[in-house]
């Protein structure tokens, strides 16, 4: 049974160190501040706590947390404020604060509902990269509004060893800080990646020579012969040779894209949206060797039931067959400025390059 309730007093530490109860519990209240109080229980417990009317005339109690825990200072602030909401008809704990959005938060958000949705799927994995390995480990952390034209800077310098990797990074940043403006986490015209300076690059594109297309020619074939190399991973090379296509363009490529009537490849995948491919003899010859899975749509088939083969696993392939073919440097996408550079150097397209690669049914392109 509740003991009955003492005087108020002034509720400081050595005032509450003081109460005590014999059974039950009692709530004394403090001399200044009405409504603001501490509970005493038998058990030696005390929380402090609020009791106040609110508009409605209904009293509305709060617990403030316990004594020893929680100071005295603290406890009375907390009330003060307690019971100015509940006078207000609002409820007495806080709204809580708005955690304010960090580098790491827009990156999420910018992969997300951005890169996800609106890129192709290499630009997914070269963003993701560049995201996870150099943007959110050193700015992750910090607040989009303490973020300084100093750390995107400070971070370019940092790979200035890398210069195209330094270049893109700072390419991502300043995607994600448009979209950031127009997602109101960022107010407009902050412009952080402004002042920084592009790296000079080293030119990336690498043509084969005509001994290098015969050379690759001859590794194509003795790969397939010995199996040294995944199938599919063979009938995707010679049909980037022969198209000039992006490998997305090919590893995605469906067997309702091929046309064989109108004689017309139909990339929908394109970077520039719907485009067609001329569907030449030697393009022809590589399809027909390539087996159709029924229950497959593509024509590069992955390993997995109905899937096609994925970007990231023609990697180590292709790095053999360079080296069966001695070939030094040479990228999967440099088949593709090859390609135009000889067709355009030569006047020439596919019975050029079929003749080149010295494939079994190359005659067909002549």
């Amino acid at each position: 049974m509740p003991v009955a309730a003492p005087q108020p007093l002034k509720l400081t530490k050595r005032a509450v160190d003081s109460l005590h109860v014999s059974s039950g519990d009692t709530v004394v209240w403090d001399r200044d501040l009405p409504g603001f109080g501490v509970r005493v229980y038998a058990s030696g417990r005390k929380v402090w706590c609020v009791q106040v009317r609110g508009p409605s005339g209904k009293p509305k109690r709060k617990a403030l947390g316990r004594f020893g825990e929680v100071t005295p200072e603290k406890a009375r602030r907390d009330a003060v404020t307690a019971i100015d909401r509940i006078k207000r008809g609002l409820s007495p704990d806080p709204p809580p604060e708005a955690t304010e959005p960090t580098v790491a938060n827009l990156a999420e958000r910018y992969m997300e509902s951005h890169v996800r949705v609106n890129c192709k799927p290499s630009t997914v994995i070269s963003f993701e990269s560049l995201i996870r390995v150099h943007i959110v480990p050193e700015l992750g952390h910090i607040r989009l509004s303490e973020l300084e034209r100093s750390h995107i800077s400070g971070l370019h310098h940092k790979l200035r060893m890398t210069p195209f990797q330094a270049n893109r990074v700072v390419k991502v940043l300043s995607g994600m800080f448009r979209l950031a403006e127009a997602w109101e986490m960022m107010p407009p015209g902050r412009d952080l990646c402004r002042s920084v300076r592009p790296y000079r690059e080293k030119p990336r594109e690498r043509f084969l020579s005509s001994d290098e297309y015969r050379r690759l020619g001859d590794a194509l074939d003795r790969a397939e012969m010995d199996g040294s190399v995944h199938l599919p991973v063979i009938h995707a090379i010679r049909l980037l040779l022969l198209t000039g296509c992006r490998k997305d363009e090919i590893l995605t490529l469906k067997w309702d894209d091929i046309d064989r009537s109108s004689g017309m490849v139909h990339l929908r995948d394109g970077k520039t949206g719907l485009r067609h491919v001329p569907l030449a003899p030697a393009i022809i010859a590589v399809l027909n060797e390539i087996s159709r899975i029924d229950s497959n749509p593509w024509v590069i088939a992955g390993n997995r039931p109905g899937d096609h083969l994925g970007p990231g696993s023609m990697d180590h392939h292709w790095r053999r067959i360079c080296s069966f073919a001695n070939l030094k440097k040479v990228r999967i996408h440099d088949l593709r400025h090859s390609y135009a550079s000889r067709a355009l150097a030569l006047g020439e397209g596919l019975p050029m390059i079929g003749e080149l690669l010295g494939h079994r049914k190359v005659e067909t392109t002549a």
